[in-house]
């Protein structure tokens, strides 16, 4: 009989530790978790999924607006935020309940509270304590807020699925993919947009070119831009909130959303008294088997920052629990993750940017930019981006990158190709579907420059 109450205790109800738990009790193991918010983490309730509901509410007021070209008599009416809040609200709910009955259904005890280390192996849990043999850490992120004056003022990422009413005029302060994703779907459904942020591009990290697309997409979509500007404080005035910055920039808005970026949610864990050391902004390092500076506590998901997506996180989850107790050691890869950005149009991207494959070696670039045939119709100016960067040497496709209509839903088969280690060949032998956007990615046969060496 272990000396234990559980074989594994996993700390947090998200994706990553669902996926986790459910697959140890699978196996065999004796095992609980913890949740002290809400069952399937930020993604289910206050990110991805949420966001993406607004994401088509707003795409169908685009559509009614462009229906008119095609031969429809339609007209965009006023939207009813309530309405979206109540279906959008629902499926959340749905998806709660599934991630509770995919625990229960596993024989996984759940603890709907928080838990904190008293010691390596011990956890108190709503005031009881638990011993564990293993225990993993997944207790994901919370948004950050700046140390400026007046930052109490602005509303967080959470915080859009919380609003009564669409606000009129709104300031969205960020350039990162939740910052543009907020701006782009508060415009679409009627809102006034200024886009605040340092860079002078947005999407830092992401491919130059795609960079500049994004830039000029978010303008057609009329969301106003103010690159290169350094937030100082917020402060109440007529008319609303007032945010200015170090560069000399003033501007009032109904809110102020910030989306700045994204901390571990490590605090008050407890870790000293387990002897976990954390690295730069709380985060937990671990080994490339997840483990913390104590060999029998892991980390998964963003509280090891490393890299901040759902399914990165279900697939480390799933395989450290193969690990740990199915007898099928293996490790999740983290190259080549295809990534989305939910805008207006959206943009996505698989592998290396053309700048991280040039420091490599000698790389072919090929670009191709158009209107898509819904809009040479509809006359918006929605154009698309697509990019694929080419080793010299071995052919093989580093990268691919697209910003257009329907780019997530392309890019995950292109993602496919390029972890399968595709060469330019293969992808110029391939028949495309016609006609269609995505067959651009099969017949761009000139080069566009070549980079590197």
């Amino acid at each position: 009989m272990s000396q234990y109450d559980f074989d594994l205790f996993v700390i947090g109800g998200g994706s990553g530790g669902v996926r986790c738990a459910r697959i140890a009790a699978g196996h065999g193991a004796r095992v609980a978790v913890a949740e002290e918010r809400f069952w399937g983490g930020t993604c289910v309730n206050v990110g991805c999924v949420p966001k993406k509901i607004m994401v088509h509410a707003a795409e169908y007021g685009q559509w009614a607006e462009e229906a008119a070209a095609f031969g429809w008599e339609t007209v965009r009416g006023p939207h009813d935020w309530a309405k979206l809040a109540a279906a959008r609200d629902a499926e959340v709910a749905r998806l709660n309940g599934i991630y509770e009955r995919l625990l229960g259904n596993a024989g996984v005890t759940r603890f709907d509270a928080r838990a904190t280390f008293i010691d390596p192996h011990t956890l108190e849990v709503g005031g009881r304590r638990v011993t564990a043999e293993r225990i993993v850490i997944a207790v994901g992120g919370k948004p950050m807020r700046p140390e400026i004056p007046g930052a109490e003022l602005g509303l967080l990422s959470d915080d859009l699925f919380s609003l009564k009413a669409l606000p009129r005029r709104v300031i969205v302060a960020g350039g990162g993919y939740i910052a543009l994703e907020f701006a782009s779907l508060l415009r679409g459904l009627g809102a006034e947009v200024d886009l605040v942020y340092r860079q002078p591009l947005p999407l830092r990290g992401f491919d130059e070119d795609l960079r500049e697309a994004m830039a000029e997409a978010l303008i057609n979509q009329g969301i106003r831009l103010h690159p290169g500007q350094e937030m100082a404080a917020l402060e109440r005035a007529e008319g609303g909130i007032r945010l200015t910055t170090r560069q000399g920039l003033s501007l009032v808005a109904d809110q102020v959303k910030l989306a700045v970026g994204r901390l571990p949610n490590t605090s008050g864990l407890g870790l000293e008294k387990a002897g976990i050391e954390t690295g730069r902004s709380g985060c937990i390092p671990v080994t490339a088997d997840q483990a913390t500076t104590q060999p029998h506590i892991f980390a998964i998901g963003d509280v090891t920052d490393q890299l901040n997506l759902t399914p990165v996180a279900t697939a480390i989850g799933h395989a450290l629990a193969d690990t740990l107790f199915g007898k099928t050691p293996r490790r999740a890869s983290i190259q080549n993750v295809p990534t989305a950005v939910f805008t207006s149009p959206p943009a996505a991207m698989v592998g290396l940017t053309e700048e991280a494959a040039a420091r490599l070696g000698p790389a072919e670039i090929y670009i191709a930019r158009f209107t898509p045939m819904r809009h040479t119709i509809s006359r918006q100016p929605r154009r698309t981006l697509m990019k694929l960067v080419v080793a010299e040497r071995t052919r093989r496709v580093l990268g691919a990158h697209m910003l257009g209509e329907d780019a997530a839903e392309i890019m995950q088969g292109i993602a496919v190709a390029i972890v399968a280690g595709a060469t330019k060949e293969d992808f110029d032998r391939t028949v495309g579907i016609h006609p269609t956007a995505a067959e651009e990615f099969v017949t761009m046969r000139t080069m566009t420059r070549r980079v590197g060496g």
